[in-house]
């Protein structure tokens, strides 16, 4: 029988210390979508996940009640990242078009580094117990507004012409995800940077108006086409 919890998002621990509570979840988190990943959230078990971590199945359940909690926490990680690194990214950045390009290569910098977690949210979200799905629906709804409110901003300058704004951002969204999901076709083919650029040749240029074009052809040589970012604060973030 599963464990209810409070709420839906709520993960208890038997420990207090909240340093070691992330330090010790990070490595088993690290471990479970690993397993997860490669052979299935089914098939995986709470000792192949302790195996693999190189803990005891003990310790993991003083940092989780049961293998939905440990699923649950490692969709929530790719999603908050989101979340807090995208707005990071785009500290110090007015022009609208700017920040829109900027969300979308940040937003393909995280799935870049979480591409395991990224391919397994697509395989085993329905895995989840179904309280614990819709929370992470309204999280990616959350993490979606992000890129709407760039694109927003966009259309509302004139930089843009008038679009389905939720239609197009789910297509951004879809090709993020899409660097992991379809990984094995892309890395011959394409660098993370040229992927970001194509990318946006197809989803964002076509909209844009003379002066939005303008801001993205600037932005392109600005950054060696997508290549690098050379503001100091965002150097500092990304370390």
């Amino acid at each position: 029988m599963v464990k209810q919890t409070a709420s839906p998002g709520q993960v208890d621990s038997l420990v207090t210390d909240s340093k070691l509570i992330e330090e010790r979840r990070g490595q088993i988190l690290r471990a479970a979508v690993k397993l997860f990943s490669t052979q299935g959230y089914y098939t995986t078990t709470i000792a192949q996940i302790a195996r693999e971590a190189g803990v005891s199945i003990g310790l993991i359940y003083q940092y989780f009640g049961d293998k939905d909690d440990i699923l649950l926490l490692s969709l929530k990680l790719v999603l908050e990242t989101y979340e807090t690194e995208i707005p990071l990214r785009l500290e110090g950045i007015k022009h609208p078009v700017e920040r829109l390009c900027m969300a979308i290569w940040a937003y393909c910098a995280i799935v870049d580094r979480l591409r395991e977690a990224t391919v397994l949210a697509y395989r085993s979200t329905n895995s989840l117990r179904p309280d614990r799905r819709s929370l992470i629906k309204d999280e990616e709804i959350r993490s979606n507004r992000l890129l709407e409110g760039c694109l927003r901003a966009c259309i509302a300058g004139g930089y843009m012409r008038q679009v389905n704004e939720y239609l197009l951002v789910y297509q951004v969204v879809m090709f993020c995800h899409a660097w992991a999901l379809k990984n094995w076709a892309f890395l011959d083919k394409l660098s993370p940077s040229e992927y970001v650029s194509e990318g946006l040749k197809l989803l964002v240029e076509p909209f844009l108006t003379t002066k939005g074009r303008a801001a993205l052809a600037t932005m392109r040589r600005n950054t060696g086409n997508f290549k690098h970012d050379k503001r100091p604060s965002a150097r500092a973030k990304t370390k």
